[in-house]
């Protein structure tokens, strides 16, 4: 129950800056809050790394509303289906150099430590 507070404090100090004028949605400042306050103490808390890991196990609930509204919207999809490909694909060459290089850097900082 405390790693739930911790997410939710977390939420709402972020909700509360995009108040105060930051172009960013609260959540996600409240993750970059959350990230920065992990970064300091180079741990995750147990309380929040069980309740994180019970919070995964519905992820794949989250992707429905999405799925749905493609589905509602699905001539406008298609009526822009160019730019969409286009864009998925441009994600696509970025993100899976990105991810290799990232994962690299942390199996040399493991076997280091090791």
């Amino acid at each position: 129950m405390l790693g739930l507070l911790i997410l939710v404090v977390f939420q709402l100090l972020g909700t509360l800056i995009a108040v105060a004028g930051v172009k960013l949605p609260g959540p996600v400042i409240g993750m970059l809050l959350l990230l920065m306050t992990l970064l300091l103490l180079r741990r995750v808390p147990e309380p929040l790394k069980v309740t994180s890991t019970q919070l995964l196990k519905y992820l794949p609930l989250m992707l429905i509303p999405p799925a749905v509204g493609i589905l509602s919207q699905w001539q406008v999809v298609t009526s822009h289906l160019l730019a969409i490909s286009v864009s998925l694909i441009g994600a696509l060459l970025i993100s899976i150099p990105l991810t290799a290089w990232v994962l690299q850097g942390l199996v040399r900082r493991r076997r280091v430590s090791e």
